[in-house]
């Protein structure tokens, strides 16, 4: 993280003096920010990539920082590249494990060569702040070869997000001075305002308000709008109503299954998911894999309803004991969906 800042820091520090930027065809202008590498990307190579994508009004639009997971992108050769002025995959030439790179693409170039409108989420300029992780030499490797050393790489990096995932719960239980109840699955939750009549059971309606974050803080989804454009993340395409579905039959996380069931209406409560009950390796959106999930919850309503009738669980899915496997939906719709 502490890297990741003093990055930041530079590349802001080098947007604000624009004329050290190189040109590039295209409308590209770039500027090389750190030059260490002694082997620089050749055509056919592909590199792990660290990004960070800002509008030139800071509004960051994308970010493998917060999903954990760097992006693979390959160095095409000069021929293609040639027929495509201003692709910036023709930057990567000048760069190697290591470096870093910022370069801005040019909307008005863009919008002319597009003949599509500008967009009105930036003046002028989309900004790319680029750390190269790790290169791939293709050299005399088949393709084959090559996406052994990837898939290799990629399995590392989601062992480190593995090994990480128990201190994050610990840290984040500490922090906020929780008491909580952990169940055999490793759900841990603590109920913050106790409901009333019996609890939800499998095949009810369940009705909800609720908040999910990152244990970092961050807030990737919700159903309420005042929560949503407080964190950014409003999005006027959306209804921000209660989220309705039927417990044990609607996609849901296994741990939205799980602590559900323990609640009745009027339960308001936090919970505290390890990703084995929500994600697990799978990166969703900003959720990195190995994510423990953090949902303050709040339960509406619970309209009775028939359990629905046995069906064989689909394989590789996840579902709590005694119910049926949910069906995948959005995040945008419904909590996460079930792992696959």
């Amino acid at each position: 993280m502490k890297k990741a800042i003093l990055f930041f820091a530079a590349a802001g520090l080098l947007m604000t003096s624009c004329q050290k930027f190189k040109k590039a065809e295209g409308g590209l202008e770039y500027k090389i920010v750190d030059d260490n590498a002694k082997e620089k990307a050749v055509s056919g190579d592909l590199l792990a990539l660290d990004m960070v994508v800002k509008t030139d009004r800071d509004s960051t639009m994308q970010s493998t920082y917060d999903m954990g997971v760097p992006q693979i992108v390959q160095l095409y050769p000069d021929s293609i590249i040639a027929k495509n002025p201003g692709d910036p995959t023709g930057l990567f030439k000048y760069v190697g494990e290591g470096d870093s790179l910022v370069f801005k693409i040019n909307l008005d170039s863009m919008a002319a060569k597009t003949h599509q409108p500008k967009p009105e989420f930036a003046d002028k300029f989309i900004v790319y702040s680029i750390k190269v992780k790790k290169h791939f030499k293709k050299g005399k490797l088949t393709d084959q070869q090559l996406g052994e050393q990837v898939q290799k790489y990629f399995e590392e990096e989601l062992n480190k997000h593995k090994a990480a995932e128990p201190a994050k719960l610990e840290k984040y239980i500490k922090d906020k001075s929780l008491k909580t109840t952990k169940t055999a699955s490793g759900l841990q939750y603590v109920i913050t305002k106790p409901g009333t009549g019996a609890n939800a059971k499998v095949g009810d309606s369940i009705h909800v308000n609720y908040v999910g974050s990152l244990t970092t803080g961050k807030v990737f989804d919700t159903n309420l709008p005042d929560v949503a454009k407080k964190e950014k993340i409003f999005n006027a395409q959306r209804p921000y109503e209660a989220l309705k579905f039927q417990l044990g039959v609607d996609g849901v996380i296994p741990g939205w299954t799980e602590a559900f069931q323990l609640f009745n209406k009027g339960t308001k409560a936090t919970l505290v998911i390890p990703s084995s009950l929500a994600y697990g390796d799978r990166p969703s959106g900003v959720i990195p894999p190995y994510a423990p999930l953090v949902f303050e919850v709040e339960v509406l309503d619970i309209k009775p309803g028939k359990v629905p009738a046995p069906t064989a669980t689909t394989p590789g899915m996840v579902a709590p004991t005694g119910t049926t496997a949910p069906a995948t939906t959005a995040p945008a719709t419904k909590a996460p969906a079930a792992k696959k």
